[in-house]
């Protein structure tokens, strides 16, 4: 059995590495012995693991302590993951991948057991953003590190496509000294005959997901990021929440692809759970929160609370602004894409409400106004740490700083 495992596993070390390393590959060392990376389908999981193995053993895949395992894959179909870690351990293996954990029944009770029989096994796993550590008894949040793995940021997607390195800027070096840095960058781009402001476009159409660099190919990138969409509800949550009937999964795209074309708004639940013809607002709220354990949608309120546990309605967008593009009929509206981009940006690494004056209040602190290049202050003008973030300007002035830069926060 192993001797195939580690045959399987030569060839997706060989062929899902990628000379790219993203932010996450460079900031997370991986230091705990049960680790767990979730994230959206096509983020760039895979490639994850397959890039940390490799930095273990100077990029040789022939190397006996490392084992890449798709559990998805048809080879490994019907073998316990226990048994295939205790052969591992055996045989003098030291760092186990298992990709696609969400995929395997019993996956909460064989880590659990993996994790307190070997101890100086380390266990990194890959999933779907939508699972949960926390499986009846086979409580993992005890023992397990959980990392959450997220799209492109625009910083990123410039490097994949120019490599041409950029650094990545705290919230506050922005706020405070957003001019030079927006010169410096812009600068840089105009030395190879790139503007910016046509590059954001690009990326808030088709730059979140890594898998656009071979694709291609516009309305092709649409249709297979649709198709993931569809995959993570029809596949993913079916596999995460085995109760979920034909019919469940049916109702919970119509809510995606109503979404799709209403964001931002406020639920409400009566009416739409007339729309969909779902049983009653308690299942409707429960497949809300589906979709945004699954980080296909975002809630945001001003007490930032789950969906699931709100009392009165909340603004709902969808989670990146590529997923709009793809799910929307027609033209997207612009201000919703500004919107969802500062969101998806702004919600990595802190915390995002509704603002009573403005749009966004982040980090309980400083108030944002999202717009384009003829916003005004006059909503905001009295409120001390308030900022204008424009879209379509080049380098800001003050308080109003350009849209794109928040895409270099990571």
């Amino acid at each position: 059995m192993l001797s195939d495992l580690k045959l399987l596993s030569q060839y997706f070390l060989r062929h899902k590495n990628s000379p790219y390393r993203r932010y996450f590959i460079q900031t997370t060392p991986f230091k705990h012995r049960l680790s767990l990376v979730l994230g959206q389908r096509g983020v760039g999981k895979t490639t994850t693991l397959v890039q940390y193995l490799l930095d273990q053993t100077a990029q040789d895949i022939f190397d006996p302590s490392i084992l890449y395992v798709q559990v998805d894959h048809f080879q490994v179909s019907g073998i316990p993951l226990y048994d295939i870690a205790e052969q591992f351990y055996t045989m003098g293996g030291k760092i186990l991948a298992l990709d696609e954990i969400h995929k395997y029944l019993n996956w909460s009770q064989e880590l659990k057991s993996i994790y307190d029989t070997f101890p100086k096994l380390k266990v990194i796993v890959s999933g779907s953003s939508a699972l949960q550590m926390h499986k009846g008894s086979h409580d993992l949040s005890r023992r397990a590190i959980k990392y959450q793995l997220f799209g492109l940021s625009f910083r990123e997607f410039l490097e994949l496509n120019y490599n041409i390195k950029q650094k990545a800027y705290s919230l506050s070096d922005i706020l405070s000294n957003h001019q030079k840095i927006a010169s410096q960058i812009v600068s840089t781009f105009e030395s190879i005959n790139q503007k910016i402001i046509p590059l954001f476009q690009d990326y808030l159409k088709f730059g979140y997901y890594p898998y656009f660099i071979e694709i291609n190919d516009e309305e092709l990138y649409f249709l297979t990021l649709e198709q993931n969409l569809h995959t993570t509800i029809e596949s993913d949550l079916a596999a995460i929440y085995p109760h979920l009937t034909g019919s469940s999964i049916n109702k919970i795209k119509q809510l995606l692809i109503f979404i799709a074309r209403a964001v931002p708004f406020t639920p409400n639940w009566n009416t739409l759970k007339e729309s969909l013809e779902i049983g009653d607002i308690r299942t409707l709220k429960t497949y809300f929160r589906y979709l945004e354990d699954a980080y296909l949608i975002r809630s945001i309120s001003k007490g930032n609370k789950k969906l699931s546990h709100m009392d009165s309605p909340e603004k709902v967008y969808l989670d990146n602004s590529n997923q709009i593009h793809a799910l929307s009929a027609g033209e997207s509206n612009i201000g919703t894409v500004r919107e969802i981009f500062f969101l998806n940006m702004l919600s990595t690494f802190h915390k995002v409400n509704l603002a009573p004056k403005g749009d966004f209040l982040v980090d309980e602190k400083y108030l944002f106004e999202v717009g384009g290049r003829t916003k005004h202050y006059n909503q905001i003008k009295d409120v001390p740490n308030s900022f204008l973030a424009c879209d379509a300007i080049e380098i800001g002035i003050g308080a109003k700083i350009p849209l794109w830069l928040f895409g270099f926060l990571y």
